[in-house]
């Protein structure tokens, strides 16, 4: 069993670089193994799976628990003593002595971790709240899996991996797979907030210890009681007590900086409560329309961080690219995964963790899916749906294609790209019910009632429906719920866990302190979004330490320009992926379908770019992890 274990943690090696082990225990048959990024006690002492001081408890442990001193001088005041100086062992015993929902509700941190009851022979799963480290579990044949990431299981001999087709749908409309789906059939994702107790018997029960509906809905009954002022000065301490504890490390430490609110906020804290230059990074492109690069670079220049920044090429992409899929082996189709790749790798270069400035969207509303939700809703009262639907079908009742040569009496210089494509997307959203369907058809990439994948019907709606949080009040509350409940968990944060850990760098979300979220959750929608602007209350303690000039700005994201590099650099390797032949070979998509998207791509006729991106990652996640995996089966 020692050495099937210890194939499978080889797999992570890139996650934990710098130690791995193995502890078995034969007769209950279970093992835990561990892959170790050394950032806090980096003597043997911190070394994992760890056993408790009495040898009741194992643990194998991903994360970091930041207020691990508290709970260890808590710990050491009832006469526990303990061996080193790791918030492993802090979190170990603590929960040997107070119970494990006691213990990881008091904790501060982002966190994912097997704990084995030696006495009760009891397997306990936990994941953190908001979902940052990630957590798969499930059985197969007489075995049950359990891991960081699913491709820790190929080395065992009872591993078979099967598509989930109904997995895949759901990728194929969103861009990634919801949980608890996986890719895998009888896999799950471990639900952030959530832990399992698996017994001698093998009985489950899934067990809620954060409950973010329900804290949601209570903050929204108790506003916050002072004046925007006040809040704004909360929000600081908040701030600054968060990402002080992340600034906590035995290994250098930096931050990623795109010159956007979220990161600049995060860099300029930390620049405030640092004696030396922080280290800063950013990732520049040469296509103007993408290029934050320069604002980072002013903002660094302010706060008088030590900035270094790449610009990223096809080149870079295309070598890239192919490799992607052995980072996510799940299908995964944000393109901004590859600036935050190649980001955290130029990080890397200088230090072993970093500051993301993540979470910000979503807490104070600075998507522009929430402010045209806010235009739209005026629209949708004005027109009711009935002429709207009219007003669709008259849009689409020209081709793209005609109304571009329709428009080419607008001059160039005030005609939109492609505008015929942007109508026939515009009557999409006209047709549409409501703001709430808004969201959904914003959040996809392929249509929600479209068959794409072979043997399974459209894509099931997300498991929060908008139904579930109607209580929420205006529409912006229901969006950003929504969108932290699956967007933020199953994109944001697998991005950026994924990408910064195939690295060895430990990327760190202060923003998504659960105490930030809870406080950001009692402000009242006007504090975020006011006069057009989003992220109203978290500019106000930004500006205290940067310039309004030098953020204040459109928000730009952190894409790429892959509509032209699919039709220039990445052709050939698109073209191979997408071959009719092939594609109807592997069964897993409409080839028609698929190849009529590709062929308007590349004429021009329409951006397909996240919709054919799509396809493209599950073909080569397909070739990497399921038809090899045949291979040498």
């Amino acid at each position: 069993m020692v050495a099937v274990v210890t194939r499978m943690t080889d797999t992570l090696a890139l996650r934990g670089p710098d130690d791995g082990g193995v502890w078995v225990d034969p007769r209950s048959g279970i093992a835990l193994g561990h892959r170790r990024l050394s950032i806090l006690d980096l003597s043997p002492l911190g070394h994992q799976p760890m056993v408790s001081a009495s040898g009741r408890t194992v643990i194998s442990f991903n994360g970091e628990i930041f207020n691990f001193q508290e709970i260890r001088a808590e710990l050491q005041s009832e006469g526990r003593q303990l061996r080193g100086h790791s918030d492993t062992e802090v979190l170990l015993e603590a929960c040997e002595i107070w119970g494990v929902e006691k213990c990881i509700t008091r904790c501060i941190g982002m966190f994912a971790f097997a704990l084995w009851d030696v006495v009760e022979r009891r397997l306990t799963l936990v994941r953190d709240r908001l979902g940052i480290k990630p957590l798969y579990w499930g059985r197969m044949g007489g075995t049950l899996f359990f891991g960081s990431q699913p491709k820790s299981f190929f080395p065992h001999p009872e591993w078979r991996p099967a598509v989930d087709r109904q997995a895949m749908a759901a990728f194929m409309a969103y861009s990634y797979v919801p949980a608890p789906l996986s890719i895998y059939q009888g896999i799950a994702k471990l639900r952030p907030g959530h832990y399992l107790e698996i017994d001698r018997f093998g009985t489950v029960q899934d067990r809620t210890f954060w409950d973010l509906q329900k804290i949601v809905t209570r903050q929204l009954r108790h506003r916050y009681p002072g004046d925007a002022t006040q809040a704004a000065d909360e929000l600081d301490v908040l701030l600054r007590d968060a990402i002080r504890r992340r600034m906590v490390a035995d290994v250098p430490i930096g931050a990623f900086l795109s010159g956007g609110v979220d990161s600049s906020t995060v860099a300029a804290l930390m620049q405030a409560q640092s004696l030396r230059p922080i280290k800063t990074f950013a990732i520049g492109f040469h296509e103007r329309d993408h290029n934050e690069a320069p604002f980072a670079r002013a903002v660094a220049g302010h706060i008088g961080a030590d900035h270094t920044e790449l610009y990223v090429g096809p080149s870079h992409a295309l070598d890239l690219v192919p490799r992607l899929p052995e980072f996510y082996d799940e299908p995964f189709s944000d393109s901004s995964q590859i600036p935050t790749y190649l980001v955290s790798a130029l990080s890397r270069s200088k230090v072993t963790v970093a500051l993301s400035g993540d979470g910000g969207d979503e807490l104070f509303a600075g998507y522009n899916r929430y402010l045209m939700a806010a235009r739209l809703h005026s629209i949708f009262q004005v027109l009711s749906h009935r002429p709207r639907q009219l007003v669709a079908k008259g849009l689409r009742a020209l081709s793209p294609v005609t109304w571009d040569r329709i428009t080419r009496i607008i001059p160039a210089r005030s005609r939109p790209p492609l505008l015929g494509d942007k109508l026939h997307k515009l009557a999409e959203v006209l047709a549409l019910a409501d703001v709430s369907a808004v969201h959904a058809q914003l959040l996809s990439v392929w249509p929600l009632d479209q068959e794409v994948v072979i043997g399974e019907g459209p894509a099931k709606p997300l498991p929060f429906s908008d139904s579930s949080l109607a209580g929420l009040g205006d529409d912006t509350a229901r969006m950003q719920l929504f969108d932290i409940l699956t967007y933020l968990p199953d994109d944001i944060l697998a991005k950026v866990d994924r990408a910064s850990m195939s690295v060895g760098l430990e990327a760190r979300v202060p923003l998504l302190d659960h105490r930030v979220v809870e406080f950001a959750w009692q402000l009242p929608r006007e504090w975020k979004i006011r006069d057009g602007e989003s992220k109203w209350l978290l500019r106000q303690v930004l500006y205290r330490y940067v310039p309004a000039a030098l953020v204040k700005r459109p928000k730009m994201g952190f894409g790429v320009p892959i509509d032209s590099w699919l039709r220039g650099p990445l052709r050939d390797w698109a073209e191979a992926l997408l071959d009719a032949r092939q594609l109807e070979t592997d069964g897993l998509f409409d080839p028609a379908l698929i190849r009529k998207r590709w062929d308007e791509h590349l004429s021009r006729t329409r951006n397909w770019q996240y919709s054919l991106w799509g396809v493209l990652m599950a073909q080569a996640w397909k070739r990497q992890w399921i038809d090899r995996s045949a291979d040498r089966h």
